[in-house]
């Protein structure tokens, strides 16, 4: 038979089947739709980032550093300005803005920006062209976040630290702005002239030094930070080039739509189980005109050529339907991240995403068919004759379907990893799958097993028929669990997760508080304490903070860098061969304090807490570290650290480690120290106090900040509130996408009532003339599409909480609940959609005749 007749062949074959095979294979559209639309909204995300990374970075060369660039930056700063390149300075800083007029206050972020910033972008104001005059006087330009939080309006006074400045207009958009950023503490931008009148670069704020620079040949920002990175290292400055900003966000995007794509990856396998089962069902039915074809003349290996043919072309017409939707899907993404990314997304179709959403569609639809298709080739004449709806027979050890399940195992691996880009990811990520998948077969079964023998001889008649359906030969009992059972998982375990991280976030009881003043000096602290126990606020914590470097680890210096340029050069080229604890805990600078005792978010794990007695005179004091940072620092209990407390050596012996919750919005530090070791040292103050009166607490920030306007204030209830939509939208995405999962579970079971479609009128016609009512069917098939609702929702609902627990446990480590609420809405939605989805697609059954069903056969 040559390739045109086969097709021929198969085109006329599937005139009788084609709207009950795309019934199934419309499952692969839903899959598709979910990869072509991440996949689509990745590439266009990509695209934009390379095309706006020099606007979001402002500058070819972005420096930065916690504390005033050292002697030599400065030197290599004033040597590029005279080479030609242009350099504006930006500082950042949080503190208080307060509104004269109304008295109402706002934790905000200061940057003191020079002219010329940024290099790169525009940015947009209203009114427009606000951001030209910013520097024509004591102006500012606002967030539009802080002017609804203070009831300001442009040509407003605003104060900021001991200064004045009028509003001169409202940010609109900030090149590299992710918008929900202001809603933790909304920015306001200064002229640097103006800096040093607010007066809050004092003792102990934290303070962020950036300088932007300009260079007329771009390709050389790479040669210039590495020519000068030993002294950028040395003196704790961080240097980003274009290509940096570049790779940081490709990669941080990369990884976004990696795992957005698998909830795709998961919806497009629940379609193949669907095209599995479809076929399977397909096959049997068709034993009568495979025959026929046998009997004419065709081989075994041609009429699987025919059947596979339709497999292939039904899933492409999937595939294309799955494209266009998922180019539909597309364009919503974006509005859902809405303020979460970085860059602004022109939306196009994406060809690649197109071609692979057709190919894997495709290839998707002939893999998970190839398995039923298999049975064709021991099909006989004589055996296909004796039997109607009877399964067809495989030999028990054939070499092809082993050869199938092997192409069918590696496709599955091989678009996980492709979706993930890493292998191990990928195959952790495919074993939880299959882990899953096999515990609702299996579930599937043993409950179809257990119904089977389980007595029901006191049950309505109506009750037992439905349950038996359940177990009938021929029932779609698995099929139906499998991919309605794995959508639920999908979503009860995101429900479980969103609600596990936000809890420990909660400010709800007056153990944790609810109101945060940091900054305080030591001699403010008292006044601070009477004005809250004046107004009856009851204060839960007040913790010291001491800044402070480490300055040796067991005896070995961590101040290397130091000397001439030359000098830093050799050491830069030798630091590979050098030994001792490196990384992020030795080049940070510490916040800690000192105190008696451990506090409800710390948890000792190692070692002893110091007594109330001091230790003996001269002997190093006692610090405790958090156990992750003393990993770092390779230091075991006993050994010795040297700290730089402002100038100051400080001598410390590791006495314990300490495991800290730091979801807990409250002060938690690395490093302990015994009160002997810091009380003395220079230090600020942190009051945690609380207040549950929203007026009230909005009154003494006023009127503290007032007072001392190097202070600054937290209203952890708006963090909370904050926090709550940056995982809200995100979450939304994640449903939204595995929402594509649960549709693909009630297109299976549409399926699955069509596959049946002729045993069920035969069983209707003959209920019927057994004396059956047309509502005793309904009720029949009532029963049993709830009951593979319910089973469906209750084994993935299972599923949930263990994968809930799991992630709670070692992934964010966070104290696991279910959440019994939106789990049981979304329980009794799923059962209810099905049992209705169920009925619904029977309605050919209860208008059926005896006569109509023997036209049938």
């Amino acid at each position: 038979m040559r390739t045109g007749q086969l097709l021929s062949l198969a085109w006329r074959e599937s005139r009788f089947a084609r709207r009950r095979l795309f019934l199934f294979l419309s499952a692969i559209s839903l899959g598709v739709a979910a990869l072509v639309a991440v996949q689509g909204f990745a590439s266009n995300m990509q695209r934009e980032v390379w095309n706006q990374a020099r606007s979001m970075l402002g500058a070819d060369l972005q420096l930065s550093s916690r504390e005033p660039f050292g002697p030599l930056s400065e030197e290599v700063l004033d040597s590029i300005v005279q080479s030609g390149v242009d350099v504006a300075r930006v500082t950042s800083f949080a503190s208080m803005a307060r509104h004269p007029g109304s008295g109402a206050t706002r934790l905000v972020q200061v940057r003191a920006a020079e002219p010329g910033f940024p290099f790169y972008g525009t940015i947009e104001t209203a009114p427009a062209g606000r951001w030209q005059t910013l520097h024509d006087g004591r102006n500012v330009v606002v967030d539009p976040a802080l002017m609804v939080a203070l009831g300001a309006e442009v040509g407003d006074s605003l104060a900021i630290g001991a200064a004045r400045f009028a509003i001169a207009g409202e940010l609109r958009r900030l090149p590299g702005d992710v918008e929900v950023a202001s809603s933790f503490a909304p920015r306001v931008f200064i002229p640097a002239e103006h800096l040093d009148d607010t007066e809050l670069l004092g003792f102990g704020a934290r303070v962020e030094y950036e300088a932007f620079l300009r260079i007329p040949d771009p390709a050389l920002a790479e040669a210039i930070d590495d020519d000068y990175r030993p002294i950028w290292r040395a003196e704790r400055v961080r240097a980003r080039t274009l290509e940096d900003q570049q790779e940081r966000m490709d990669e941080a995007l990369g990884s976004l739509a990696g795992y957005l794509g698998l909830v795709g990856v998961f919806a497009l396998l629940l379609g193949g189980i669907g095209v599995a089962s479809a076929m399977s069902a397909y096959m049997a039915r068709k034993a009568d005109g495979i025959a026929v074809l046998r009997c004419i003349g065709a081989t075994s290996r041609q009429v699987f050529g025919v059947y596979l043919v339709q497999a292939a072309a039904m899933g492409l017409a999937g595939a294309a339907v799955g494209v266009i939707l998922g180019g539909i899907v597309q364009w919503s993404l974006p509005r859902m991240l809405a303020g979460l990314l970085p860059v602004d997304v022109q939306i196009r179709l994406d060809g690649i995403a197109v071609l692979t959403g057709l190919l894997v569609g495709t290839w998707a639809a002939v893999v998970f068919a190839v398995l039923p298709l298999l049975q064709v080739r021991s099909v006989s004449p004589l055996s296909a004759l004796r039997r109607t709806v009877e399964p067809l027979r495989v030999p028990a050890r054939d070499p092809l379907r082993w050869a199938a399940w092997a192409a069918l195992i590696l496709s599955v691996l091989l678009l996980i990893m492709y979706q993930t880009r890493e292998v191990d990811v990928g195959l952790s990520v495919a074993a939880g799958i299959g882990g899953t998948l096999l515990v609702l077969w299996l579930a599937a079964g043993g409950v179809t097993r257990l119904l089977r023998r389980s007595p029901r001889g006191r049950l309505p008649y109506t009750l037992r028929q439905g349950i038996a359906n359940l177990h009938r030969p021929g029932n779609q009992t698995a099929t139906v669990v499998l991919a309605l059972g794995f959508g639920v998982f999908l979503i009860a375990t995101l429900v479980l997760t969103q609600a596990n991280i936000l809890r420990p976030l909660m400010v709800d009881t007056e153990a944790r508080g609810n109101l945060i003043f940091f900054d305080v000096q030591a001699d403010q602290v008292e006044t601070v304490e009477r004005m809250l126990g004046e107004r009856r606020l009851p204060l839960v914590q007040s913790v010291a903070l001491v800044s402070m470097r480490v300055a040796a680890v067991k005896g070995e210096p961590t101040e290397r860098f130091t000397g001439t340029r030359e000098e830093l050069e050799a050491l830069e080229e030798a630091e590979d061969d050098q030994r001792g604890p490196r990384g992020w805990a030795v080049r940070r600078e510490y916040r800690s304090t000192y105190r008696d005792t451990l506090t409800a978010s710390e948890e000792l794990v190692a070692g002893s807490w110091w007594g109330a007695e001091p230790g003996a005179e001269g002997a190093p004091y006692e610090v405790s570290l958090e156990l992750d940072v003393a990993e770092e620092l390779e230091v075991e209990i006993g050994d010795r650290i040297d700290w730089d407390v402002q100038g100051v050596h400080v001598p410390t012996v590791v006495t314990s480690f300490r495991t800290v919750d730091w979801a807990r919005l409250e002060p938690n530090f690395f490093a302990v120290f015994e009160p002997a070791a810091l009380s003395r040292a220079p230090q600020m103050w942190i009051l945690l106090a609380w207040a549950e009166d929203p007026e009230m607490r909005a009154i003494i920030q006023r009127d503290v900040v007032s007072t001392f306007p190097n202070v600054s204030a937290i209203d952890l209830t708006l963090v909370q509130r904050a926090l709550d939509d940056v995982v809200g939208r995100v979450s939304l995405v994640v449903r939204f996408l595995a929402a594509f999962s649960v549709a693909t579970g009630f297109i299976v079971l549409l399926g699955a009532v069509s596959t049946g479609r002729l045993q069920r009128i035969r069983e209707s016609v003959l209920l019927k003339t057994l004396g059956a009512t047309r509502r005793q069917i309904v009720s029949i098939l009532l029963t049993e599409y709830a009951l593979l609702g319910v089973l469906a929702v209750a084994v993935g609902l299972g599923l949930s909480l263990v994968a809930g627990w799991a992630l709670a446990r070692f992934l964010f480590d966070v104290p696991f609940a279910a959440e019994a609420l939106p789990l049981g809405i979304l329980a009794m939605a799923i059962a209810v959609l099905s049992a209705v989805i169920g009925i619904s697609a029977s309605r050919e059954v209860f208008r059926s005749t005896p006569m109509e069903a023997l036209r049938e056969e």
